[in-house]
């Protein structure tokens, strides 16, 4: 019944998706490829001002393209944040959040739910092969096999069900003594190609480079189709592992030098597309999926100028790197200060595509191809910050108002703010300056567009509370399929 019910709903889907309005100043149904950093923060990359990690691929695709300035992911932690970015809504709508299990975990029963329309379904209706490599998170298939990607719009995976941290070999508090956090023998995480156990432990030292042969792999055979194209790294989520050729190679130590890979592995994936003759027939749009693991210390990352990290509202928790690359079409070394969001790439990518999103399905996201192709001011122009099911924040244009805030990690509860916390994101990025007093009006503005929010909101029930007791401790895989 279950699955009647969702085949026509994608047949419904499919009908709407299909509606075609041409866009004058893209080909016809482009390749999408979709990068995106797991805990990179907003001051990690060489173009968005980091003194010592060599980012050279990325800093040139910024060159090539363009960077967003004011770029937000949807959720401070991964599970919402990636179910945010495939469906183009926010995570409350989908039951991607909840306010005490803020993601989901290896035992986990709940997954991405199956009415909800991914940027890979959409795109599928389009006539579009779809791939993805990495880090899922939005479902755990070997306790509820509806999790599974391919069951969400990929014709192919090769990744981890989850973060690269959820299955130690033994069990002991992270920085314990005589724990060998960078050991890979600890890590006992699952690589898995679609539904076969490929290795357990995976190498973690060889994920980066695995994800990037999987990646160009890809490209490679669905040349002669239009492709999306979906690389989550693992990294630079805890623990960090880089291959040979990139440890003790940056001045930043092992953070850098795990970031410094991933950017050799962006410079792969894009030489491919130029190499295949693909780039300019390529949307590539590279971020982070929240701010860095600030509590890890030399092995987290820096949010730059802005406040706290991951885990927060503020706006290191969810100010991320945004950059567009689209040869030909993108004018490049375009640096982009309208707010943008990890939302608004389920319409953006779709309309490149020719499509529409179906009408009876709120979003939450903005079609950018105008401001990407042409210049033209953003849509966007207010964010809502979400700390589980809980709205913390809100922005609209310079104001960023504060009903709730609350470190990353290490404060039991939030502190409530009569009156909310004002700050002036575009003078104080660092939000060191409550205005709220000097500026009633504008306390006022932001509370009128959290109210129409509020009216459009439906919570779903959460996906993130119900697991499964623990299971006997796993055992490596003594030959597996490759």
């Amino acid at each position: 019944m279950l699955r009647g019910m969702r085949n026509l709903f994608l047949l419904a889907a499919a009908l709407a998706v299909a509606a075609f309005h041409g866009h004058a100043a893209s080909p016809a149904r482009p390749n999408v490829v979709v990068i995106l950093a797991d805990d990179l923060g907003y001051g990690d990359l060489g173009c968005y001002g980091h003194p010592t990690i060599r980012t050279p691929h990325l800093d040139r695709m910024a060159a090539e393209g363009m960077r967003f300035t004011d770029f937000y992911s949807a959720a401070e932690v991964c599970t919402p944040s990636r179910a945010a970015l495939l469906t183009g809504r926010y995570p409350v709508r989908s039951g991607m959040a909840h306010d005490r299990f803020r993601v989901l975990r290896n035992r986990s029963t709940g997954h991405l739910p199956a009415g909800e329309l991914t940027l890979a379904e959409a795109l599928k209706t389009r006539g579009y092969a779809t791939g993805m490599v990495g880090k899922w998170h939005l479902g755990v298939w070997s306790i509820n096999p509806a999790g599974h990607p391919r069951r969400h719009g990929f014709d192919t995976f090769l990744g981890l069900p989850h973060s690269n941290d959820m299955d130690p070999a033994a069990a002991a508090p992270r920085g314990a003594p005589g724990r060998p956090d960078q050991d890979p023998a600890w890590w006992n995480a699952p690589l898995y190609r679609n539904e076969d156990l490929v290795a357990r432990p995976a190498d973690q030292t060889q994920l980066t480079r695995r994800y990037t042969d999987e990646a160009v792999r890809f490209i490679r055979d669905h040349r002669q189709q239009p492709f999306f194209l979906y690389v989550a790294h693992t990294f630079p989520h805890v623990p960090l592992f880089a291959s040979g050729a990139f440890r003790g190679t940056s001045r930043r130590g092992l953070y850098g030098d795990v970031v410094e890979e991933l950017d050799w592995s962006v410079g792969q994936v894009l030489e491919t597309l130029r190499r295949e003759g693909l780039a300019e027939n390529t949307f590539v749009f590279f971020s982070s999926d929240n701010g860095p693991w600030l509590i890890m210390n030399q092995q987290g990352g820096s949010a730059g100028l802005l406040r706290e990290g991951k885990g927060s509202t503020w706006e290191g928790g969810m100010r991320v790197p945004g950059i567009a690359w689209w040869p030909g079409h993108i004018p490049g070394g375009a640096v982009n200060t309208n707010l943008a969001s990890l939302l608004d790439l389920f319409p953006t990518a779709l309309t490149f595509a020719g499509g529409t999103p179906p009408p009876q399905r709120p979003l939450d996201g903005f079609d950018l191809s105008d401001t990407l192709l042409r210049g033209a001011p953003g849509p966007r122009d207010t964010m809502f910050f979400y700390r589980g099911t809980r709205l913390f924040a809100a922005r609209h244009g310079r104001w960023k108002l504060h009903l709730w805030t609350q470190k990353g990690y290490g404060q039991p509860q939030p502190d409530a703010h009569e009156p909310p916390l004002l700050f002036d994101v575009n003078a104080d990025p660092g939000e060191s300056f409550n205005l709220s007093a000097r500026h009633p009006e504008a306390v006022a503005d932001v509370l009128k567009q959290i109210e129409k929010h509020r009216a459009t909101l439906t919570t779903a029930p959460s996906q993130l509370e119900s697991v499964e007791p623990p299971a006997a401790k796993p055992q490596a895989d003594p030959s597996p399929r490759r």
